[in-house]
């Protein structure tokens, strides 16, 4: 005989087969800089994405709104591209990582093996700190932004922060994490000098 649950008991049951999300891993953040040219380059910035950003524009919107706002917070003023000091690059990539924590498919952060004319460099080898031993599949995001003197190119400050959220986390959402990787990367700026910190996240 078949015998049908109230809708309440059903709802409780389906709940709890409901898989909880994995948290998000530590933000990993790597930061260099010139310290007497970032100094003087206080003042106006225009936002952009990197030359060669693989991100669609839609897609990269919310880490370059978020990029521009932490930039605000630090004092400096939003100008055209014209009439700003500094040219701030924002490469965002975002890629799945499997139960083993493999990425699917080639990963870039958009600015090659050395950056800056101060030779720092993102061929460091940071990795994602995937956390918690979860098995379930994740999201890895790497946000990184170059700020670039306007005339004459050189870097003053470039940073990279990287970490993952669970596929049915909040923070899956790119506009909801934007903000979050953004904070992290400009905390503390211009950051320790060729130093790596972990952030943690609170979902």
């Amino acid at each position: 005989m078949i015998r049908f649950l109230p809708a309440v008991a059903t709802a409780a049951l389906l709940a709890g087969c409901a898989s909880t999300p994995a948290p998000p891993s530590p933000i990993e953040v790597t930061r260099f800089h010139d310290g007497s040219m970032l100094a003087a380059a206080r003042g106006t910035v225009f936002v952009e994405s990197a030359p060669g950003a693989r991100l669609a524009e839609r897609d990269s919107a919310p880490y370059e709104a978020a990029v521009a706002g932490q930039l605000g917070r630090l004092g400096y003023v939003e100008n055209s591209r014209t009439n700003a000091a500094l040219v701030a690059q924002v490469t965002v990539e975002r890629y799945r990582l499997d139960s083993d924590g493999d990425r699917r498919g080639p990963v870039s952060v958009g600015m090659g093996g050395s950056t800056g004319s101060y030779g720092s460099g993102f061929g460091v080898g940071v990795g994602i700190n995937l956390g918690g031993g979860k098995s379930r599949e994740r999201i890895g995001t790497d946000l990184a932004v170059m700020l670039r003197d306007k005339d004459t190119g050189r870097a003053v400050w470039e940073g990279r922060a990287q970490f993952s959220v669970g596929v049915e986390g909040d923070l899956a959402d790119p506009t909801k994490q934007a903000d979050v990787i953004a904070e992290a990367l400009f905390r503390n700026f211009p950051g320790g000098n060729g130093e790596t910190v972990q952030i943690e996240v609170n979902e």
